[in-house]
């Protein structure tokens, strides 16, 4: 009996000791929106990470959802420590519309397996429309703050909002046609409907993130702005379980009793 129990003990802390001295990934960023793309293009995203545990990390296999996505990772070891790159290529050909993907990371680290994310819209390349120089200079122009805006930490399910000042500093009434995100996680109003020229109005945007953890995502907004027609913001956000603080004393059940 002494002897199973020595067995079972060397065990665990020959179980723990490997657990703690593990390669582990650190990631400056788990998910990337490419907001509008171009059909045809080839687009391209490089996932930086850090080696935070004690042991090199060996990547197996890196896996895309699709055909489409083409990964590709560092075949040596990762010291500890050291900072290596995850590069994605996307392929938009023939693609149209919005895409959402997985690149699945299979190693020897912590996490066996990490999930990446990469997401975006193909567009179809259209011939642009030429206008006079006198048809620019009457053109509506929308004045807004692009600057990305970090929501900071939201709890689960919660939506939030954005209130942006709207100015058209054009000579024509301003109007916005639409607003495009992949995550199709973004709603907005804009009031008055139509802007007249010199006119402020106000647009809000409901903002939804529905991954735990950091969110990133990229709106663009379509106006009759004929010399910036697409305009992007970056919206980003901490998704919690819960802004509740945890109480740091806990009752047990029999002092609840007295």
């Amino acid at each position: 009996m002494l002897k199973k129990i020595s067995f079972f003990l060397s065990a665990l802390l020959l179980a723990t000791c490997s657990y703690a001295q593990s390669g582990d990934f650190k990631f400056t960023e788990e998910s990337f929106d490419f907001g509008m793309v171009n059909e045809g293009v080839q687009a391209q995203h490089e996932f930086s990470f850090t080696n935070t545990g004690t042991t090199p990390i060996v990547i197996s296999n890196v896996r895309a959802s699709c055909g489409c996505t083409t990964p590709y990772w560092p075949k040596d070891p990762i010291a500890p420590g050291a900072k290596a790159n995850i590069k994605v290529s996307y392929n938009s050909s023939g693609r149209i519309g919005t895409f959402n993907k997985s690149i699945t990371i299979t190693s020897n680290a912590v996490q066996s397996q990490k999930v990446l994310y990469i997401k975006g819209i193909v567009e179809k390349v259209a011939p642009k429309p030429e206008y006079s120089e006198e048809e620019l200079k009457k053109s509506a122009t929308l004045d807004i703050d692009t600057d990305p805006y970090d929501f900071g930490k939201v709890e689960r399910g919660q939506k939030v909002s954005k209130v942006f000042k709207v100015k058209n500093s054009g000579k024509t009434p301003l109007t916005i046609s639409q607003v495009r995100s992949a995550c199709n996680c973004i709603t907005q109003t804009l009031t008055p409907e139509t802007i007249a020229p010199g006119k402020h109005g106000k647009q809000e945007v409901i903002y939804n993130p529905f991954k735990d953890g950091a969110n990133k995502d990229i709106i663009t907004i379509f106006s009759n702005d004929l010399n910036n027609p697409e305009i992007s913001i970056t919206f980003s956000a901490d998704v919690v379980k819960t802004l509740t603080p945890e109480s740091p004393v806990k009752e047990s059940p029999a002092s609840l009793n007295k």
